[in-house]
């Protein structure tokens, strides 16, 4: 999916709302526990009730590795169901990978080749041969870390170097002679509030995935007044605020209300622009 495409997807969706597949198999509803695959079986059912009102999935590789192969079955099933049914989303696997060369090019093979999945997300401090791998491939996106929502963000993206440049503004400027706003977006957490305003004083046109919002208290208004392009540039991420609003075995109808009320919220921001 190129960027083209995915704003085309935003505008007819009005909605750059991103449900966070952070699945728990200690927290999904107990009645799923008799399925055969239970993680499985909950993605599906969140997946089918929220994809009217989101562009993007991002399945956090944590939860399914966990799990050992069970998990990562479940992952492998939750990508090609998304693939094969609603093939207007994009698919962010959300696994934080990065190392010497050799080892991103593996990494890279895993996502872009098995698996096709449309962007994965990668650490850039081991520097430039540890991201390049992840660029060779057409039509797909690496999601730069950046400026992330954990309160351990300031032990070093914040800090300065002697000229006064945060080393978050670092990786901005030097990951762009590697890459552009085609095939590379940033991750952005939600409760960087108006840092959003130096992190668009850098890369004005890409698109920043956004998570935060929900429970980790980011603002959704606050992120659009600071960071919305004219092409939208944003991917909002709610996880747990969506897929575990409700345990009951209603718990995908809720899910779908959450997504909606999110949904409209967007639709708003995105209002001045579309």
């Amino acid at each position: 999916m190129n960027k083209q495409e995915l704003f085309e997807n935003i505008k007819k969706k009005k909605s750059f709302l991103c449900v966070g597949l952070d699945t728990d198999i200690k927290k999904i509803p107990e009645h799923l526990l008799k399925e055969e695959d239970p993680i499985f079986a909950f993605n599906k059912a969140i997946i089918d009730a929220t994809a009217p009102y989101c562009i993007a999935y991002k399945p956090n590789l944590a939860f399914y590795e966990s799990m050992g192969v069970k998990g990562w079955i479940a992952f492998e099933k939750t990508v090609e169901y998304i693939k094969k049914n609603y093939p207007d989303q994009f698919i962010i696997a959300d696994a934080k990978r990065g190392d010497i060369g050799n080892t991103s090019a593996m990494y890279a093979r895993t996502f872009f080749e098995e698996l096709n999945i449309d962007s994965v997300t990668v650490a850039p401090y081991m520097g430039e041969d540890s991201v390049t791998p992840f660029l060779t491939y057409a039509g797909k996106w690496v999601i730069l870390l950046a400026l992330t929502s954990n309160k351990g963000s300031h032990d070093f993206q914040l800090t300065t170097d002697t000229e006064g440049e945060r080393l978050f503004e670092k990786v901005l400027r030097k990951s762009q002679e590697w890459a552009n706003d085609q095939n590379m977006m940033y991750v952005v957490g939600a409760t960087q509030g108006r840092m959003f305003e130096d992190i668009r004083k850098i890369v004005p046109n890409h698109f920043l995935l956004v998570p935060g919002i929900g429970a980790q208290g980011g603002s959704l208004e606050e992120v659009c007044k600071y960071g919305m392009t004219k092409e939208c540039g944003l991917i909002v991420n709610s996880s747990r605020a969506i897929i575990y609003a409700d345990k009951t075995e209603n718990f995908a109808n809720v899910a779908a209300e959450e997504a909606k009320k999110v949904q409209q919220q967007m639709e708003k921001e995105l209002a001045a622009i579309l």
